[in-house]
């Protein structure tokens, strides 16, 4: 106490003596205020105050910063509307660049889009968008899976590359038609030829994985074909799309000659001594933990010396971002690394300035007149031809059904994202001219937005892929990978004797759409390990399914109704219908387990549905729901069935059909003596004397010591789950709850 008055003496005093020599050097220094400009004396203070206010307003960071908050306010707003419709999130943040730009801020609120986005200020927006596209191009080089293309590479390289020469071909005929009237007057035919095939061509890899995810499809034959073929596609389309820049700015193909042959010896100098190089490295941090700062500011250079080779020699930096991508080392846990420390930052700040920044330049007002809708209907119809015809008649020709073949047709008609880079680069370069540039920004929406409800109307055609089983069918919901084992164990006891007809379907969700969606499969086998292991033990097939979602408890029930599940069996925390963790407790444990719970940063656990997560699966699914609270790290042996009077009498025959392994005997029990009505012992003793080795009538619940046991499982329905929840005292001694909705 006397240190920290001592402590407070010393700051008094030195604040006393330093502020006033302070003001005796300012009053000093009076004697220059001659010098002082005379306006700054006339405005007074307020006035000075105001000037600078104004002046920080006008400043280029201030203007820029207020761009970045008004974009990224209105990317979350309509990526979340997209989402919602059931259209991919990134279409909401295209139409949101739109949205912000001449066509709709613009016309409407001009003065509003000039003083946001005065001219002068877009070339520090163009920048900063193009860094955004360096960094998203590196993390789609990372993306591509050479595995995958290796594993079908006779099928994905007839479709992928239908997918490019079919469209591109029909582009370039269809540049007869527009280039006189639209752009003979601001670029040869040439260049412009090729830029509008290499348009129609291309197909946006991230979208396709995302609505692939977003539709289960990514563990079937048809979702892995179309992921493929569509990483095929993206490779082969931006080493045509170097090749058309080259053509583009040097003019004819024998002047591009240089450049492309410089880009080969780029290429093969990244491959045969930059990626062994890297691989090597990477076979050193293999793991996230030793992966420190020196080394990532390595791999960095490494990007940004790709990038500015590839800027300088002629073909964009975007290409050389994407081959630094595609030559980092192949080490998944190192790629998770790097591409976790990029990823978010590109996709969630960068991305929405280049959408912001092409929709500034997206003037759909430029379609003015009947000729330019007609000549946006053709290269539409076009783009849909050329894509999704021709992937959906070389799906056809390699063996895969009319259903297939038209699904992936579909999934590569997805232009997106990818368009967006490509028609950047074309208006950039002064090849695509300002109406042609806003019609094919139309036909990138038009075919990407028109991929999930052609996807469903295939589905309603030709009928779902998964035929309904006459077979008992149990759906698996988990988060966290050790909850697949228990789910899985607890399902194989429950079912007993059904267990080996039965057909097992396990689906594990990480909450958050910033997942990479190509490494789905990835981070799907180290999610089912555990699963697998009880799986082996058990010797039971499982349909394993992994999906990213914003919207669990959404999915959750769309996916049970959609593989009409008998039963969703669903893990929660331990503390489910916990509501009060003191007061009525009697303090000492309910206070101790949530210290417990503070301290690892687990009051919501990713994958533990709480009761208001769980209530809206609950009523909104047909089929029946049971939810295994799991309170003990111990396999349970012993099984309780809780009855809460008469209510539960229809609990109790649906139960009848569960647990029929020969090891397995159920004891019946009450909350209380009173509780048992004659109907519901009448009910229970019938059940005993007709299978007294399954069932035993046991003592009530509150007296009933063996049923505290670490393993020990309680099996009540949901009614009567929350019946007991309103005696917390009670609640929280029980052991396991396996909580039961028929």
């Amino acid at each position: 106490m006397k240190r920290n008055k001592k402590n407070y003496g010393i700051y008094v005093l030195m604040l006393l003596v330093f502020g006033g020599l302070i003001y005796v050097a300012l009053q000093t220094g009076e004697r220059f205020s001659a010098h002082a400009v005379a306006g700054q004396l006339r405005e007074g203070a307020f006035g000075m105050f105001k000037s600078v206010i104004l002046n920080n307003l006008r400043g280029s960071l201030t203007v820029l910063l207020f761009q970045i908050i008004v974009i990224l306010l209105t990317v979350r707003l309509f990526s979340g509307v997209f989402r919602f419709i059931g259209q991919p999130g990134v279409i909401g943040e295209i139409v949101a660049g739109i949205v912000l730009g001449p066509s709709v801020l613009g016309l409407f609120f001009p003065d509003l889009f000039r003083g946001l986005f005065p001219e002068d200020s877009l070339m520090n927006l163009e920048l900063l968008s193009q860094i955004g596209l360096v960094l998203f191009m590196f993390v789609i080089g990372m993306d591509v899976d050479f595995s995958m293309l290796r594993n079908k590479m006779n099928e994905t390289l007839v479709i992928s590359h239908a997918g490019i020469i079919v469209p591109f071909f029909l582009g370039i005929v269809a540049s007869f038609w527009v280039y006189e009237e639209y752009a003979a007057g601001s670029t040869a035919f040439l260049p412009f030829a090729l830029f509008i095939g290499i348009s129609m061509s291309i197909t946006a890899f991230p979208v396709l994985a995302r609505i692939i995810q977003e539709r289960n499809m990514t563990r079937t034959p048809t979702g892995v074909l179309a992921i493929a073929s569509a990483a095929n596609d993206d490779v082969t389309a931006w080493c045509l799309l170097a090749v058309v820049i080259a053509v583009a700015k040097a003019g004819t193909f024998l002047s591009a000659l240089y450049t492309v042959g410089l880009t080969v010896v780029f290429i093969l100098v990244m491959f045969v001594f930059v990626r062994p190089f890297l691989a090597k490295i990477g076979r050193t941090y293999a793991h996230a933990e030793v992966i420190n700062k020196s080394f990532v500011g390595f791999i960095f250079l490494v990007l940004i010396v790709s990038a500015v080779t590839t800027e300088i020699i002629g073909i964009h930096a975007l290409f050389g971002a994407f081959m630094a991508g595609v030559i980092m080392p192949a080490n998944s846990g190192f790629r998770r690394v790097m591409m976790e420390k990029v990823e978010d930052v590109a996709l969630v700040f960068f991305l929405p300035l280049f959408f912001a920044f092409t929709g500034l330049r997206t003037e759909i007002g430029l379609i003015n007149t009947p000729q330019l809708w007609g000549v946006c209907v053709l290269l539409i119809f076009v783009a849909i031809l050329g894509k999704l015809g021709g992937c959906t008649l070389a799906a056809r020709l390699v063996g895969e059904s009319w259903k297939d073949s038209f699904m992936v047709g579909t999934l590569m008609n997805t232009r997106g994202l990818m368009e967006l880079v490509a028609l950047n680069i074309g208006y950039e370069m002064g090849v695509l001219p300002p109406e042609v540039f806003v019609i094919l920004i139309l036909m990138a929406l038009t075919t990407t937005f028109m991929t999930t409800p052609l996807l469903k109307l295939f589905e309603r055609i030709f009928g779902k892929s998964g035929v309904a089983s006459a077979r008992l069918k149990v759906l698996l919901s988990f988060g966290r990978p050790e909850s697949g084992q228990n789910l899985l164990a607890l399902a194989a006891r429950l079912l007993g004797k059904r267990v080996a007809d039965a057909a097992i379907v396990a689906v594990h969700y990480t909450v958050g759409t910033d997942l990479n969606p190509v490494k789905a499969g990835q981070y799907a086998r180290n999610s089912f390990k555990p699963l697998n292991r009880e799986a082996r033990r058990l010797n039971l097939q499982v349909d394993k399914r992994y999906q990213v979602t914003d919207r669990l408890v959404h999915d959750i029930g769309k996916l049970a109704k959609s593989e009409r599940a008998d039963l969703l069996l669903l893990g929660a925390g331990p503390q489910f219908m916990q509501e009060h963790f003191s007061g009525w407790c009697g303090g000492k444990i309910p206070v101790r387990r949530l210290l417990q719970k503070l301290q690892r940063h687990s009051l919501r656990l990713p994958g533990e549905l709480f009761r208001d997560k769980l209530q809206p699966v609950i009523e909104n699914t047909e089929s029946s729901v049971a939810i295994f609270v799991n309170r003990s790290r111990v396999a349970a042996k012993q099984f309780f069935l809780f009855l809460d009077g008469e209510a539960d009498l229809d609990f109790l025959s649906y139960m009848r059909g569960y647990f029929t392994g020969e090891a397995v005997r159920i004891r019946i029990c009450f909350l209380a003596g009173e509780s048992a009505t004659p109907l519901v012992r009448q009910k229970v003793e019938e059940l005993v004397a007709a299978e007294p080795c399954r069932f035993l009538a046991d003592v009530p619940l509150k007296d009933n010591l063996m049923l505290y046991q670490p393993d020990s499982l309680l099996v009540l329905s949901y009614g009567s789950c929350l019946t007991l929840s309103h005696n917390p005292l009670l609640f929280s001694r029980l052991p396991s709850l396996l909580v039961v909705r028929q």
